[in-house]
């Protein structure tokens, strides 16, 4: 019997969150490895020969070695998927161009506009949230209401990989920069469709609070000295 797919994660990042997300809806076991960024495993000899980008998540599945968290959500999607249901990643290519588009709206627009609000906190030493840097990540919550006219999530009316990875980066994103009901109110109905998965508290919501309550904690104590 193969090992289960070793998965190099750390629970407060939000890509690789959206792995155990996806990995839970599959009911895939995963071999959780935890990798301290911020004591720099992610630069040591061992972890480059995985991933030369030294960035997590990696997932080692017997061999087959895959980064970036959208790509591995695919793969899991593609290789773990139950026989004969393909919705998490629809095999038909109109349908997987879309999940495709939003899962590169995550990495291209959403998530870097994150990074650059908790980030600069966790590693740098900054005591301050720009109020414009908010602002530009609230404007990233436009294209996924938009996207959400076609149903309850952002490729329709079924669950897919896409949601998976907005909701890690977007409940992350509303802790610092809330989503406003009245002009986003397809985004707030559909977070709260995401929350209530019975796997989303374990795999996505602990790891939050930790990022949270790291960044704002961070936050209080430079503002007090």
């Amino acid at each position: 019997m193969s090992a289960k797919p070793i998965l190099y994660y750390a629970p407060r990042s939000p890509p690789c969150r959206a792995v155990l997300l996806t990995a839970a809806a599959l009911d895939l076991e995963l071999d959780l490895r935890l990798v301290n960024v911020k004591a720099g495993e992610h630069k040591s000899d061992e972890f480059l020969k995985l991933n030369a980008q030294h960035t997590i998540p990696v997932l080692d599945d017997n061999g087959t070695i895959v980064s970036d968290s959208h790509i591995i959500c695919s793969y899991l999607a593609d290789k773990y998927a139950p026989e004969g249901n393909d919705s998490l990643y629809p095999k038909d290519p109109a349908q997987r161009r879309l999940v495709d588009a939003r899962l590169y709206y995550d990495c291209g627009h959403l998530f870097p506009r994150i990074r650059f609000i908790v980030e600069p906190v966790i590693y740098f030493g900054v005591g301050e949230v720009p109020a414009d840097r908010v602002t530009y990540l609230q404007k990233a919550y436009d294209g996924l209401e938009h996207c959400l006219a076609g149903g309850d999530f952002l490729v329709g009316n079924h669950l897919t990989i896409a949601d998976l990875s907005c909701i890690a980066s977007v409940s992350t994103a509303e802790a610092f920069a809330p989503i406003e009901a009245d002009q986003f109110p397809r985004l707030v109905e559909w977070v709260k469709r995401l929350q209530a998965l019975p796997y989303y508290q374990k795999t996505n919501q602990e790891g939050l609070d930790m990022l949270v309550g790291l960044v704002k904690g961070l936050l209080t104590e430079r503002q007090q000295k």
